[in-house]
């Protein structure tokens, strides 16, 4: 019998948007929701995302006939994303690009590169993206959902965690960050290894599926299994709608945002693991005492395996 494992559940979904702190919030949010907006709907949410600025300053007629579609559609999308009407969206991107522009002292910091772009300018721009992609995530982390993860995890027997490609790196980060606490976890990335390791789990068991697009398909079909055998189930993506959420009990999200250069294995991973660090000192302060005694005692064990100063070039 499957477990009743806590609800699903995001900030994002449940927070209105003016309720976020962060500059460029909507947008944010709009990305998130992309993939499963309808297609009209999807074409006035990727204006929105290529150029909020713009929208602020467009009447409704004008952004329909951009994206080609109906005004009706653009007052669907925004209810779709929890606004009232247009006018409630237009001065909120407003609001929002004024914030972005005062954090950048004016500067328009793209987070595209360009094939004219200097070094420099490419420096700037990964840096400045970098540093978004944590603040976004953070600012929309779902703090209620993230103690639940962790009441999950310092009372689990044992936790899998699932990931594949990028999201293989953060998930054995996680792993190796729980081992070293004494936690028994692993981490899969073969689709095969994967399926046998849910198939095993049980009640007081947890599985963590890690999936930037939440559309990874070994990553579903390994939570599915694991939900099925009465674990608990969580998933880290950066979209709330996606495939992966309806397999899972609790949902983590980030708000990493893609580009040319920038793709699933970068930007993504940055703020995957900006959750993983927040959910992992979590679950060492709750477990304090013996966290302090498996740090030091791993700390002791690997010391001596360092340079010493005397063997060090002069």
């Amino acid at each position: 019998m499957e477990q009743a494992g806590p609800q699903t559940g995001t900030q994002g979904a449940s927070s209105s948007p003016g309720s976020q702190a962060a500059p460029l919030s909507t947008v944010v949010r709009v990305r998130s929701l992309l993939p499963s907006l309808p297609p009209a709907e999807r074409r006035v949410a990727q204006r929105v995302i290529d150029d909020p600025e713009g929208v602020a300053n467009s009447t409704i007629t004008e952004l329909a006939q951009n994206c080609g579609t109906s005004e009706t559609t653009v007052i669907r999308f925004c209810r779709a994303i929890g606004f009232h009407g247009y006018p409630e969206l237009r001065l909120t991107l407003a609001t929002e690009a004024g914030r972005a522009q005062s954090a950048t002292g004016g500067r328009v910091i793209g987070s595209d590169i360009s094939p004219d772009d200097s070094l420099e300018q490419i420096v700037e721009k990964v840096t400045f993206a970098d540093a978004r992609a944590v603040e976004e995530t953070a600012a929309q982390l779902d703090i209620k959902t993230l103690e639940q993860v962790v009441d999950a995890v310092v009372a689990a027997n044992r936790v899998d965690v699932y990931g594949v490609g990028a999201s293989a790196f953060v998930a054995m980060d996680f792993q190796q960050k729980l081992h070293r606490i004494g936690r028994v976890c692993s981490a899969w990335s073969d689709a095969h290894i994967m399926l046998t390791s849910a198939a095993v789990l049980g009640q007081g068991d947890v599985a963590v599926g890690i999936s930037h697009t939440g559309a990874t398909v070994e990553t579903i079909d390994a939570l599915e299994v694991a939900k099925g055998r009465g674990a608990v189930t969580v998933a880290l993506t950066n979209f709330p709608k996606s495939p992966i959420a309806e397999v899972a009990h609790l949902v983590l999200t980030t708000a990493a945002r893609e580009t040319t250069f920038r793709s699933g294995a970068t930007a993504s991973r940055l703020a995957q693991l900006t959750v993983v660090d927040c959910l992992f000192v979590g679950i060492a302060q709750r477990t304090y005492g013996p966290t302090r005694k498996a740090l030091e005692a791993t700390f002791e064990a690997v010391r001596g395996r360092t340079v010493r100063p005397d063997r060090r070039r002069r």
